[in-house]
């Protein structure tokens, strides 16, 4: 069942309250977006400036230091009893996240007077530590792992990683009662029983091989439950949710375990968006809207309503060739070839390149972008299956 949510209002609504028109959100964010950040490659050297000249509203300190040495910062502000961390990019290749905080940032340095008063709300009622780009190193190679080719997101008990060690290092010291696990996902998810792509989904990790829905997770469930009720009404059934198997070894599930409600985002596509330009704005939304919420509500009651999140499922795809002729066992045969748009580094440049992803009759598969290939030859494409 596909669930319509339909909002006569233009309304944003947290914990049940008018908060703002989406027109003023979205002017807000057209002219105080982190412009000096774009494009699906960012490096440390693009964020180092724009740490340098936030103002002293935020407190800054080199946390520690990449593999290769480059550094990792940690940003704190607010004065609140209830403790947040967020981090961004564990996985270098996974940049909207991190996109997502600088305009976060400046959300906290230049909000207008509407939006100033959910700014007060939130920094006298938490306070946030901040690790924009844990992986530096991943981000110069544009891949999931770390220089040693370490996963991150899967070196929560080993901890081999010295990224993994600073991470862990600031959950032990600083104690947050709430973490928010920034990642991008690829743009082959779509929102399971329409057509639509995964822009935005959510996870609230599992805390054992049952799932067993604890006070924890039923929190974290909450928050998201508020996040969507904002995004469905900008981007509607365009908000999927990942399923909720247990990893003994991935962040989000041992930080859960552990006591720290984590809510994970994960960035996707959105129609001709692949510098992921426009799912930043979603990503920068969803998180203002769970940190006003936790910043603001008194109970964490409300968590059914994430069940009815549809799944994440993986039928959509960059581009369909229908009906291309192969040639296989000296025969011609007519397939679908399915593509996902990649991106690699060539030459310290990042190059966007087509990705076999599927083949064979796609009718039952999404993209916004069908090509009638019936007189081309699959020779004639410039294709790469690897």
């Amino acid at each position: 069942m596909i669930t319509v949510y339909n909002c006569k209002q233009s309304y944003i609504y947290i914990c049940n309250m008018k908060l703002t028109d989406v027109k003023t959100l979205e002017l807000w964010y057209l002219e105080n977006f982190e412009k000096n950040l774009k494009g699906r490659r960012i490096l440390f050297d693009n964020i180092d400036p724009l740490l340098q000249t936030l103002s002293s509203k935020f407190k800054k300190e080199i946390l520690g230091y990449s593999e290769n040495n480059i550094p990792i910062y940690k940003i704190s502000i607010g004065t609140g009893k209830t403790k947040i961390l967020i981090w961004s990019q564990m996985h270098g290749n996974e940049s909207t996240g991190t996109k997502a905080l600088f305009d976060l940032f400046n959300f906290f340095e230049k909000s207008n007077t509407e939006l100033s008063k959910i700014k007060a709300s939130i920094l006298k009622s938490c306070t946030i530590q901040f690790i924009p780009l844990l992986n530096p190193d991943g981000a110069i190679k544009f891949t999931r792992e770390n220089a040693n080719d370490i996963d991150l997101n899967r070196d929560a008990v080993e901890r081999k990683a010295k990224e993994s060690r600073l991470l862990r290092g600031v959950l032990d010291n600083f104690n947050p009662k709430f973490c928010f696990n920034l990642h991008d996902q690829r743009s082959i998810f779509n929102v399971k029983g329409t057509p639509n792509p995964a822009t935005i989904s959510f996870l609230a990790p599992s805390e054992d091989f049952d799932r067993t829905v604890t006070k924890g997770r039923k929190e974290t469930m909450s928050v998201i439950v508020a996040m969507n009720h904002l995004l469905q009404q900008i981007i509607p059934n365009q908000i999927g949710r990942y399923t909720d198997e247990f990893y003994p070894t991935a962040t989000g599930d041992n930080f859960q375990k552990l006591g720290h409600n984590t809510i994970l985002i994960e960035a996707g596509h959105f129609k001709d968006d692949y510098q992921r330009e426009i799912t930043r704005k979603y990503n920068f939304y969803a998180l203002l809207q769970g940190l006003y919420f936790i910043g603001t509500e008194k109970t964490y009651d409300n968590y059914e309503p994430y069940h009815d999140i549809p799944n994440n499922d993986t039928k959509f795809l960059d581009i369909i060739y229908k009906n291309i002729k192969t040639t296989e066992n000296n025969g011609i045969q007519i397939v679908d070839i399915g593509i996902q748009l990649k991106f690699k580094v060539i030459a310290s440049k990042l190059v966007i390149y087509k990705h076999i992803e599927k083949v064979g009759d796609l009718s039952d598969y999404y993209s916004y972008n069908h090509i009638n290939a019936e007189n081309l030859d699959i020779k004639e494409l410039e294709l790469s299956d690897s």
